[in-house]
């Protein structure tokens, strides 16, 4: 028992995967048939959206400073009407041109956000949220309606690709970078200091005003990869649907061992969390719990994982500092 708790304190993800396992568990026991491997493909596509989204906030909120990014959802939500009204009928619509454009796009509008938290010094809660007013109205103009845009490759995002889920592909590629950029450059430590005190950041001589724009581009560019994977889930595009994600990811972040004021966490926690919330939401609707009461239950766990799994972080943090 004492190893685990050791292991929950100093592992910041830790905390998510142990209840990510649990709820699946507990799905599994009220539907069995949610533990076939044929529901595997389903049950991943279903996932992909919220980790995805989790992931495009992480590295905003490790640079610190308060870096919450609210903007992300409505721009998945763009992304998605791009393609279906811009590129799909005008012959752009095949993954070697619109992947390439949306996460240009994506990571141009995270640019944008970095540029005005990091050089114009906008609080990043207030920069952000004029963003997602922005995109929801321009995505609102260009797409009132929902639109279906069955017929293109991203209807196999929803498949497998031989015995390997898309779903899972999907959550992987952002992972595989993440992991790169971890293990190849000194992105993710600079990061990290940044987040921990841009002021000793600065004192190291560490651009921090480079590592935030590049961390709110990359956060744009993962949202582009969650744009595809909600359209292969839909089989459409929906000038709203995005915003609902919004918090969802943040949430996720926080509850997969991300310190909301920066330094510590990374993008497989933000996975865990999201697997959490995915979960607790399937778990809710097997029980035939009342949608009305899908929101207490959601906020009344997820306040009491936050609050634990920040704990846990802390007596980590103690424990260190006692070394």
């Amino acid at each position: 028992m004492e190893r685990m708790m050791t292991v929950l304190r100093t592992n910041t993800f830790a905390f998510a995967l142990v209840l990510a396992i649990a709820l699946l568990i507990a799905n599994i026991l009220v539907l069995p048939a949610f533990g076939d491997p044929s529901t595997y493909e389903t049950t991943l596509a279903g996932l992909a959206p919220f980790a995805l989204v989790a992931m495009a906030s992480t590295p905003q909120i490790m640079s610190g400073g308060g870096g919450i990014d609210v903007s992300i959802g409505p721009l998945v939500g763009l992304i998605g009407v791009v393609y279906a009204v811009y590129l799909q009928p005008h012959g752009l619509g095949g993954p070697e041109l619109a992947i390439p454009i949306g996460v240009l796009l994506g990571a141009g509008v995270g640019v944008l956000n970095g540029f005005n938290i990091a050089v114009l010094r906008y609080q990043p809660v207030i920069a952000t949220l004029c963003m997602y007013f922005i995109l929801g109205g321009v995505s609102q103009w260009i797409l009132p309606a929902a639109q279906s845009t069955q017929g293109g490759w991203t209807d196999h995002l929803a498949g497998s690709l031989g015995p390997i889920p898309y779903g899972l592909i999907l959550i992987l590629i952002p992972l595989g970078v993440w992991a790169v950029l971890r293990r190849r450059t000194s992105y993710v430590r600079t990061l990290q200091a940044v987040g921990g005190s841009d002021r000793a950041a600065l004192t190291a001589g560490i651009n921090v005003v480079r590592v935030r724009l590049i961390a709110y581009g990359l956060g744009g560019a993962i949202a582009a990869v969650a744009a595809f994977a909600l359209i292969g889930l839909t089989r459409g595009a929906d000038p709203t649907i995005g915003q609902q994600y919004t918090l969802v990811g943040i949430a996720a972040v926080s509850l997969g061992g991300t310190v909301m004021n920066g330094s510590r966490g990374g993008m497989l926690g933000g996975v865990f969390g999201a697997a959490c919330i995915f979960l607790i939401q399937n778990l809710l609707s097997n029980l035939g719990v009342a949608p009305t009461w899908f929101q207490v239950a959601y906020g009344g766990v997820l306040v009491g994982a936050v609050v634990l799994s920040s704990r846990f972080a802390s007596t980590g943090r103690r424990k260190e500092a006692l070394a």
